[in-house]
């Protein structure tokens, strides 16, 4: 495995009038803070960060998803990145209170 842990950040964004979508609430500059972070830290040869599309989960947005484990994030501001790059990239504790709770019922 190249990275330890990978960090997908939605960027999404559709033409105006659509569905409300993450890119259009900060995506890109969450992907800057994620990956300064990171770098800041020293981590970004056993962690990435990058930019993805649609997790369709837009009206929790802004999305971002920490691989091995699969944990979503929901509604992320700048000011949680510090948190989740401490907490979850570097000591591996969820951060609880940002975690998207899914609804097994929905397909």
């Amino acid at each position: 495995m190249l990275y330890q842990k990978h960090i997908f950040i939605c960027t999404n964004q559709r033409p105006e009038g659509s569905r409300v979508c993450c890119g259009e609430q900060h995506g890109l500059a969450l992907v800057a803070a994620f990956k300064k972070a990171i770098k800041d830290r020293g981590l970004n040869t056993e962690i990435r960060a990058q930019r993805a599309g649609c997790f369709d989960a837009c009206e929790r947005g802004p999305s971002v998803v920490v691989y091995p484990e699969g944990i979503f994030y929901g509604k992320v501001q700048l000011s949680d990145v510090e948190e989740i790059v401490k907490e979850h990239l570097e000591n591996n504790r969820i951060v609880e209170r940002l975690v998207m709770k899914f609804d097994n019922s929905r397909v």
